[in-house]
């Protein structure tokens, strides 16, 4: 796991872990009897490529601010070395700025620590199997409020229909927002039991318990959005990458400010309903032929496409190509900005739909590449740029477009031929494909204002 600490002379953050291996097995180990299910990893360290550990700790001045420039145009070259992985994680997710201090990233690490620390505290008082190194896989509650001590007791319980509420530990009726969260505890559960089990680090039962821990916590903090299946996925990279639970929490709120507008779902819509409907607009534009065949055979909702923007293609590639693929994506959206943005707006707020207002800014070299291609365009949407993850999408489908078209004859094949990206899907070629799309987009919108 990484440790910062100031090294002498410059005071440079560095990680305990070797940086001379050419292979990510080696960081995210599998177990041996799940290995030959797990798509191969396409992910290599390239030298003068991916960003190494070495020139990563020569990207800090002596004081320790960042020149991110250099930073992305490595990562968006060829990803980040995993020994420091986790480092360069809190930077791209806007945990930090790149202008801070050592000083000062040390001052706002400890303050978030605490704060992770009181909320955790407050869960534990509601319900303390929180940090107890345990997990709940089974109702602890009704939808009325009563506590289920045990399993078998839970059909009764939840048939009856007369029941007072539960009552906390201080004998005070259990709101409704308590009620709630009790009620996701055995969900989250279920679902860190099935997250990420083909690899070694969680054969550790605290690794797990951790996972648990992070997921109940945001729950509680984020009450709109609560716990959604999908999340846990979202959330265990962070565990991976950084061996300091709050920190990994922050990390995963942080990327939780991206995509939480997808799990904002009413009866009405679904949350991922926005990125959808850019998704068709897009096919539409840059391939019409194959937008009117998906029409034509149910698809044309993009509800196909639900699973790629949930888990942001966590379930099409390997464990090391989906952190690839994520920080490549981070790397070409990056904006600085955005730290100012999430101090601001306070923890679990959905930064993304509160309205996009063009910059004016003297030097874009601190912008991602995709976000610089934004910056120049005036085809925006009023709630901002669509994100790069609608155009890796339409990457797959443009890449696949022959195949639908000739193959697909209803939903089923649409779904059973995406479903063969599963383990093909080259990050870095997504990423190229993507922008190409983007540019040409930007082309085409522009092409019909003028």
């Amino acid at each position: 796991m990484l440790r910062r600490h100031r090294g002498k002379g410059k005071g440079k953050e560095s990680a305990s872990a070797s940086a001379g291996s050419d292979s990510t097995n080696l960081f995210y180990e599998l177990r041996p009897d799940c290995a030959h299910n797990v798509p191969d990893t396409k992910f290599k360290i390239k030298i003068g490529k991916t960003l190494s550990v070495r020139k990563w700790h020569a990207a800090f001045t002596h004081h320790g601010s960042l020149n991110i420039s250099s930073v992305l145009t490595r990562i968006q070259s060829g990803g980040v070395h995993p020994a420091i992985r986790g480092e360069v994680w809190e930077f791209l997710l806007a945990c930090f700025h790149p202008d801070s201090t050592f000083d000062d990233r040390d001052h706002i690490r400890q303050a978030r620590r605490i704060q992770y620390a009181t909320w955790k505290q407050q869960c534990k008082h509601m319900d303390p199997h929180v940090g107890s190194g345990k997990i709940i896989t089974a109702p602890i509650i009704t939808d009325h409020g009563l506590p289920i001590n045990d399993p078998l007791v839970l059909l009764e319980a939840t048939t009856t229909h007369h029941h007072q509420p539960s009552t906390s530990s201080n004998g005070r009726e259990l709101d409704k927002d308590t009620i709630q969260w009790k009620l996701t505890l055995h969900q989250i559960g279920l679902d860190v039991l099935r997250t990420d089990r083909s690899m070694l680090f969680y054969d550790k039962k605290e690794n797990l318990s951790k996972l648990w821990d992070i997921l109940a916590v945001y729950a509680w903090i984020d009450k709109e959005v609560g716990y959604c299946q999908g999340m846990s996925d979202l959330c265990s990279p962070m565990i991976v990458l950084l061996s300091d639970e709050a920190d990994a929490f922050w990390c995963f709120e942080r990327l939780m400010r991206r995509l939480r507008g997808n799990f904002r779902c009413t009866q009405q819509s679904v949350g991922v309903e926005n990125q959808l409907q850019h998704l068709a607009s897009i096919i539409q534009v840059l391939d019409r032929k194959l937008h009117d065949h998906l029409e034509t055979l149910g698809g044309g909702d993009y509800l196909f496409a639900f699973r790629m923007f949930m888990v942001l293609f966590r379930r099409e590639l390997s464990f090391g190509d989906s952190l690839y693929l994520w920080e490549m994506m981070w790397a070409l959206e990056y904006d600085p900005d955005m730290f100012s943005t999430y101090e601001e707006s306070g923890p679990a707020t959905d930064t993304s739909t509160q309205g996009y207002k063009p910059r004016v800014v003297k030097s874009t070299r601190q912008f991602g590449k995709y976000e610089r291609a934004n910056m120049k365009s005036a085809t925006n949407c009023v709630d901002g740029p669509v994100p790069i993850s609608v155009f890796l999408v339409a990457s797959v489908l443009k890449e696949n477009s022959q195949k639908l078209l000739q193959e697909a004859r209803g939903l089923d094949d649409i779904i059973r031929i995406l479903n063969n990206v599963n383990g093909n899907l080259d990050a870095k070629k997504a990423c190229a494909g993507a922008l190409k799309l983007h540019a040409k987009y930007l082309r085409k919108m522009q092409g019909k204002k003028s």
